[in-house]
């Protein structure tokens, strides 16, 4: 867990997103593009950390040619439920074939993909903090102003009780998640200061790279 929380914590605030994309999706989830596709756009683009975060499985992890290259971060992200608010926790660093995480990864193709089916099969923000953790890796708050809560700082107060290690400071608000948004972009990283939480970032692409 500490080599992957001392690598993201030493990403600088500056290379988002020219040099670091710590949020996209692939065809395994619901993504257009292949997963080694991805990775070798990110390669090509120069990147030096990448992950590719499906939603709620780590099956590209498993298949990929490419899971030794340096650039490559493991990563997931489960769609989780908390009190009134459906929330996403990325795990970043996890090892993809430890059984505590796999425990809660789906084996369902439409809970990867469609947004009121893994409504119904959401997780709660604690237990996954906790198989995130179990596998070695580290849990973040992903686009934090999206979450349908009166106050941002409770929740993010809330899951840092649970064990949650950073919050998604770096990302664009495109599409959807450009309109519905609850909070000030400038409140992830002043809530990440307040209870030292590192700072990550990604632009949620869920098409190709370039």
């Amino acid at each position: 867990m500490q080599n992957i929380l001392d690598r993201i914590s030493n990403i600088k605030d500056e290379d988002y997103f020219k040099k670091a994309n710590l949020h996209t999706h692939s065809k395994e989830s619901d993504g257009r593009q292949d997963f080694d596709t991805l990775i070798e756009e990110a390669i090509s683009l120069g990147l030096e950390h990448f992950a590719i975060s499906d939603h709620n499985t780590l099956s590209g992890y498993k298949n990929s040619k490419y899971i030794n290259h340096p650039v490559l971060i493991p990563a997931v992200e489960f769609d989780c439920f908390y009190q009134t608010s459906l929330i996403h926790i990325l795990g970043y660093g996890v090892d993809f074939n430890n059984p505590n995480i796999n425990e809660i990864c789906t084996k369902k193709k439409s809970e990867t993909e469609y947004d009121i089916v893994r409504l119904f099969h959401s997780r709660h923000p604690k237990d996954a903090i906790e198989k995130i953790h179990k596998a070695g890796g580290i849990a973040v708050l992903a686009h934090p102003c999206c979450c349908s809560v009166i106050s941002l700082n409770y929740l993010v107060k809330k899951l840092k009780s649970f064990g949650l290690d950073g919050i998604e400071t770096f990302y664009p608000y495109n599409r959807h998640r450009g309109i519905i948004k609850f909070h000030s972009r400038k409140k992830p990283y002043i809530l990440a200061e307040k209870y030292n939480l590192i700072k990550t970032g990604g632009t949620d692409e869920h098409g190709s790279l370039k």
